[in-house]
């Protein structure tokens, strides 16, 4: 089972990460929520084996639980990010002062495909944006943050101010939906348990809820069943792990929690219309600059413990 670090702080955490080199594909655990921004570089976030880019400009929003990334210096700078970690309940203390002390109105009339059931978002930054992430550059750089914790305070409830204030965006959408700390605790129980030989029963008592419950609760924030979302994402898992390691099919089986082969190859064709070897041969990205690309994706807890600078 992944190994997780977690906070025992009411303070947000801003991070600096800076990667020279370009490095594999990385997973991480996120107990907080982040909302990160590429100063320099490029990112990927990865759902399944499908990459979706996040340009230098860009805002990105990742959710409590797994994901996987891969950042990608350009031709002269190393890749930058600064993310702002965060807790429900220090999301929920912001968003009450801006609505009891300045009438900010906090309704979000805004929904479409790109925010909906995801755990991950990439929006444009705009100028009003990008002007904060250079002045909080400015922060780290005088290393006020480490000196003055309500510093960086005032700028997590900048940034929930300049992302409230606009409402076609999609990281709005994110930022009101997970105000609740009681879904945030049965979001982080399903997170802990993927890959675990577990029963739906079990997971419902880890819950505290009822079978019945458990199962209306999770269709509703999820809108699968628990059975069936936990099976796609362990086979979500295999199709990155099949296009990004040499790892044989039986080995990517059992790391996803499917030790009888030959059914974990039944229900990746059912799934995807073809089998784990078919699916790797027409879609190998072992190799990279030329070189074979052999590494599991790293596994990374709370990076934002070891990347600040």
């Amino acid at each position: 089972m992944k190994s997780k670090q977690n906070f025992e702080t009411s303070q947000p955490v801003i991070v600096k990460y800076v990667q020279p080199t370009r490095g594999d594909i990385q997973l991480h655990t996120y107990t907080r929520h982040g909302i990160g921004y590429v100063m320099k570089g490029r990112k990927y976030i990865y759902s399944g084996d499908v990459r979706h880019e996040v340009k230098q400009g860009d805002l990105f929003y990742l959710g409590i639980g797994n994901h996987y990334t891969e950042d990608i210096p350009d031709n002269e700078h190393p890749f930058e990010q600064i993310v702002f970690f965060y807790t429900s309940d220090e999301l929920s203390a912001i968003l009450s002062r801006l609505s009891t002390s300045y009438n900010m109105d906090l309704s979000n009339p805004h929904s479409c495909s790109n925010c909906n059931n995801k755990d991950f978002v990439i929006y444009p930054a705009w100028n009003m944006m990008k002007n904060f992430f250079y002045t909080i550059n400015s922060y780290i750089k005088e290393d006020i943050f480490n000196q003055d914790q309500t510093a960086e305070a005032l700028k997590m409830a900048e940034l929930i101010y300049l992302i409230s204030s606009r409402n076609d965006c999609c990281i709005k959408s994110k930022i009101m939906g997970h105000i609740d700390t009681s879904i945030e605790k049965f979001k982080q129980v399903i997170t802990d348990n993927i890959f675990n030989n577990i029963s739906i029963e079990e997971l419902a008592a880890e819950c505290n809820r009822s079978l019945t419950s458990f199962k209306k609760e999770f269709k509703r924030i999820y809108n699968q069943s628990p059975h069936k979302w936990i099976i796609n994402r362990r086979l979500m898992q295999s199709r990155l792990l099949l296009v990004s390691t040499k790892k044989s099919i039986s080995e990517i089986g059992n790391e996803c929690s499917f030790p009888n082969t030959s059914h974990f190859i039944k229900l990746f064709k059912k799934e995807y219309g073809t089998t784990p070897a078919n699916y790797r041969n027409s879609n190998d990205r072992t190799k990279h600059n030329g070189k074979d690309r052999q590494d599991t994706p790293k596994q990374k807890s709370d990076p934002q413990l070891t990347a600040q600078l």
